[in-house]
């Protein structure tokens, strides 16, 4: 055990983002998985992509509009697209972006790596040293059961811990939405503080002096950037 805590410190909080910047994300996530199938009875991911966007208090009518638009024919066409990069020291960042203007944002994302001297990378050749993860934590004061009911369901857990009356659950992200089916079977009105699927590192470094002072400038102009909707990294921020 150990690993689940340490994903969920690794968790990405997008500091200061704005919350139209919020909505626009979940606008386009929700357009994006709404377009093949619109319905949310019938689609279990859009289901749960509306959930979080609730919870994150993202107002119905933004929902809403999303789905009319995807029901519709024509209309921006949005496509997600990761960028690897190296920041300052030994720092390494994958930035997923939606867009659609691949051009324009390839362009953003460069930019900020230019004004603090650094570059991107290729594809892999920095999310070797990530691993793709599904994370889900919640209130829930019987590890065990939870444990013993997802295993029964022949869903595989890759760790499971319990911290100060929260469990953690690290996955592989196509098991994420039949983990919640199971725990919402047995935990009525569950409510998941941590509700992720991302690269998490397999190492963290430590930053100081001038490198962690660019560090956060890279952040902040990549957090800046409108398609930017995560960014992963391997610094360990306090």
């Amino acid at each position: 055990m150990g690993r689940a805590y340490e994903v969920r410190k690794a968790s990405i909080q997008k500091t200061g983002a704005a919350k139209a910047k919020l909505y626009s994300t979940f606008a386009k996530e929700i357009y994006l998985v709404a377009k093949n199938n619109p319905e949310v009875d019938t689609n279990v991911n859009l289901k749960r992509i509306i959930e979080k966007a609730k919870k994150q208090q993202v107002p119905s009518d933004i929902i809403n509009r999303a789905i009319d638009k995807a029901k519709g024919s024509g209309g921006d066409d949005y496509e997600e697209v990761t960028y690897e990069g190296f920041g300052p020291g030994a720092s390494t960042l994958i930035i997923k972006t939606l867009t659609d203007n691949v051009n324009r944002t390839v362009g953003f994302v460069r930019a900020a790596f230019n004004k603090v001297n650094k570059s991107l990378g290729v594809t892999n050749s920095v999310s070797y040293n990530y691993d793709y993860l599904g994370v889900i934590g919640f209130k829930y004061d019987n590890e065990e059961e939870v444990f013993e009911r997802v295993l029964d369901a022949g869903i595989e857990i890759i760790d499971l811990e319990s911290e100060d009356g929260e469990i953690i659950i690290t996955c592989n992200p196509s098991d994420i939405h039949a983990i919640k089916d199971v725990l919402e079977s047995f935990i009525p009105n569950i409510d998941y503080e941590i509700d992720e699927v991302g690269m998490y590192p397999k190492d963290k470094i430590v930053l100081n002096g001038e490198d962690k002072e660019l560090f956060l400038r890279l952040y902040n102009l990549l957090d800046d950037i409108e398609d930017v909707t995560n960014i992963y990294h391997n610094v360990e921020l306090e």
